[in-house]
């Protein structure tokens, strides 16, 4: 048995829209107009081994509070240690934060990780601050931020950074996948090439890989990264655009070189052969590129160099320290025209000097009284409060060459300067089509941006092998094109029939004539006949704490598959997937699944356990799920859904089964029917039934009147039923979620323990 609620008044909508990044907004933990109080609580003499032991990376049991004015949230057992490089020798020490290494899986607001930056280096406490925001504000996918006040065991730590965790999390809430490879890059990584061996690249330094996998460890293979670097290195020069561009997002690329000039990032790859992610996008087939540690940035320098006058067209090291990615891209004509686009939109559209220093100031504004109070901003360079305020204006001694302002206003004067500008070819990024049904429509849509406000986009496209025809290309809002005015143009072609193959690309021209055509190989669809099994997602639950567990006495997420045909519906070549772009992510089981029949799959990321047990886990926060046919019929999507955030023990499934309304259930029937031969009680108001003990470990529970009593598992099956009863005995009954159900018409939930 269950209780439904209807979800009418939900609009659902996708987790990740189109192939651009998403770009999620503060929330509470990242909210920046406020310095939110951070404790963390531990046992002193940990805290002294941790302090003793600075190279240890060993974490210890912790408690954390977040208070930030609006919420108050504590989570015990978390796990804690310091974090960084040279950091850890310093005084002012920064700390990691692990919410999922004592209790797996667990997440706090979508995060399994925060990292708490002392910036030591950095009198302002400002500089990574300000570059995390303006690769957001640029559209570039890069980690939320604010300051915190840091307390540890009710003694006051300083004034902290609070920086998002580059992780599994990060990657799917910016891409709408995380079953890619992450590589975090450290030194000395310069993508140089080393053959087409995957392993020549898992060479260490020190104790860790320089490129160290974040994901997919067991599987271990580089070969993505391996081939990646083959095409960076080895393309010939009149090919590199057209061959780079499938294997890397080289436009989203060009805005961080921006950036990374601007803002005089020393530390990355340019320069310094390091601190960078790459994931491997599995929607688009492409790595992105990801900054990381953005501290030595803004004037702050630790090797004689003026960042603020460099030149923006020569920015690595020379002699023997090649930079393929950079160099390569310069040496490009029309890359390098399109690197200039973005530098000058940086500087004339984001980094305005009167808007951007008041910003600044109502940081600094809001940060003082945290300063002047830090017990530990002092200890690493003789900081006084008076050095803050100077480092806003003017430069200090040693490593702050510059104050804050002066380096942006000499960065900004000399890239204007030296800023070649020419017209550029449109930039055509974020290519994507969706999926059709038979006889539904086919869409496509891009991101166009050119100097020119009103380029003229069309899709240039075939059926067929026919000739090449052209559609135009709209940002109206009305051509399946996202909102007006957002640079995302759409086409569509009607009623796509079986057995159509479509190729495509997209077709821009400014008023100046200057054209692009993307990709430089037609991207190709083709509508395969296939069966059509009516296989439908009929339930899933994507946070299960304690409705079902799987033979292994786990809690997963789970998936209910059923089969609505007529016909058995053999399963083994058929696939699972919770990206809709990676068809053929996890293959079903060699199962047979019956007319009107159920299968359970356990969402749990942990093959190993079983054939009904996925490579993949659901989010909580949303996402999608898909069912895909058989490799012959080109991965013809059965069914899918995408979903937005799930309540724990909360599930999602259709009703009736295999139709097409959704509900929200808070009595969950995995594996059988959504609709049982049972009464469907709801529960308006369970205190008429008054149960106890519950829940209960013994043998017997009571109610306070005599009822007529159905008992029902978490399937929804009857598996207990008395009438004028005021007990039960439930010795014989497994552990596990029931509903108590009276001849009253209310219900309520029985656990037994």
């Amino acid at each position: 048995m269950k209780t439904w609620i209807p979800i009418s008044f939900i609009i659902l909508l996708p987790f990740f829209s189109f192939s651009q990044p998403n770009f999620p907004d503060p929330g509470e933990v990242f909210f920046d107009e406020i310095v939110p109080r951070v404790d963390i609580f531990i046992d002193p003499d940990t805290l002294d081994w941790i302090y003793d032991n600075v190279e240890s990376f060993q974490e210890f049991h912790a408690v954390f509070i977040f208070d930030n004015g609006n919420i108050i949230d504590t989570i015990d057992n978390v796990g804690f240690r310091l974090r960084g490089n040279t950091s850890r020798y310093s005084a002012k020490k920064s700390f990691k934060i692990s919410f999922n290494t004592f209790e797996p899986g667990r997440k706090w607001y979508g995060l399994e990780k925060l990292n708490l930056n002392g910036e030591h280096n950095d009198p302002s406490i400002i500089r990574a601050k300000l570059c995390w925001d303006l690769l957001n504000d640029f559209e570039i996918p890069g980690a939320r931020s604010n300051h915190v006040e840091v307390y540890i065991n009710d003694n006051y730590y300083g004034l902290y950074i609070n920086v998002e965790h580059i992780d599994e999390e990060f990657v799917k809430l910016r891409f709408g996948n995380n079953d890619g490879n992450l590589f975090k890059c450290l030194w000395p990584v310069d993508l140089v090439y080393f053959g087409t061996n995957p392993d020549l690249y898992k060479f260490t330094v020190g104790d860790r890989r320089a490129y160290d996998l974040k994901t997919n460890k067991e599987e271990d293979d580089y070969s993505d990264l391996a081939h990646f670097i083959d095409i960076l290195n080895n393309t010939p020069d009149n090919q590199f655009l057209c061959e780079l561009e499938k294997v890397f997002n080289i436009y989203d690329y060009l805005k961080v070189i921006a950036v990374d000039v601007f803002t005089g990032n020393w530390d990355g790859y340019i320069y310094n052969k390091n601190n960078f992610y790459l994931y491997h996008n599995t929607e688009t087939d492409k790595f992105e590129y990801i900054p990381y540690d953005l501290d030595n940035t803004y004037g702050i320098d630790w090797i004689g160099r003026d960042w603020g006058t460099r030149d923006i067209y020569d920015w690595q090291q020379h002699g023997d320290q090649y930079r393929p990615l950079y160099e390569r891209i310069m040496e490009n004509e029309e890359l390098k025209d399109q690197y200039s686009f973005y530098v000058n939109k940086l500087i004339t559209e984001l980094v305005v000097p009167d808007t951007y220093f008041q910003y600044i100031d109502q940081i600094k504004n809001m940060m003082v009284s945290y300063v002047a109070n830090d017990p530990y901003y002092p200890l690493d360079y003789g900081y006084t409060i008076g050095d803050f305020f100077t480092s806003f204006d003017d430069a200090l001694w040693g490593h702050v060459v510059y104050g804050l302002k002066p380096y942006i206003s000499t960065r900004r004067a000399n890239a204007s300067f030296q800023l070649q500008l020419n017209d550029i070819n449109p930039v055509i990024k974020y290519i994507k089509h969706n999926r059709p049904l038979i006889s539904e429509d086919f869409w496509i849509r891009a991101f166009v941006e050119d100097e020119n406000p009103s380029p003229q986009i069309q899709l240039a496209y075939t059926m067929n092998g026919g000739p090449i025809q052209y559609k135009l290309m709209y940002d109206d809002g009305d051509h399946n094109d996202g909102e007006a005015g957002d640079l995302i143009y759409g086409g569509v072609l009607l009623d796509i029939q079986v057995n159509t193959t479509i190729s495509y690309q997209i077709s821009a021209e400014d008023n100046f004539g200057y054209t692009s055509l993307m990709p430089c190989e037609p991207i190709f669809f083709e509508l395969i006949e296939s069966e059509n099994p009516l296989l439908f997602i009929n339930e899933f639950m994507a946070s299960n704490d304690s409705t079902i567990a799987d033979e292994h006495g786990e809690y997963d997420d789970w998936i209910e598959i059923y089969n609505r045909d007529e016909n058995p519906v053999w399963l083994g070549d058929k696939y699972l997937s919770d990206n809709l772009q990676n068809y053929d992510k996890w293959q079903m089981p060699d199962v047979i699944l019956e007319p009107g029949g159920f299968i359970l799959i356990w969402a749990d990321n942990d093959e190993e356990q079983g054939t009904n047990h996925t490579n993949f886990k659901l989010n909580q926060d949303g996402e999608e799920i898909g069912i895909f046919d058989a490799e012959i019929t080109g991965f013809y999507l059965l069914d899918s859904i995408i979903f937005g955030p799930q309540t724990t023990d909360i599930s999602y499934g259709l009703n009736p089964d295999g139709g097409t309304n959704w509900f929200l259930y808070n009595e969950p029937t995995p594996g059988y029917s959504n609709v049982t031969g049972a009464v469907i009680y709801e529960q308006h108001n369970p205190e008429l039934i008054k149960v106890y003990p519950n829940p209960v470990s013994g043998s017997r529970i009571y109610f306070d009147t005599e009822l007529n009593i159905q008992l029902f598992n978490s399937f929804g099956q009857l598996v207990l039923q008395k009438n004028k009863t005021n007990s039960l005995e439930i010795s014989h009954l497994k552990s596990g979620i029931y509903m108590i159900a009276s001849d009253i018409g209310y219900s309520v939930k029985l656990i037994i323990k």
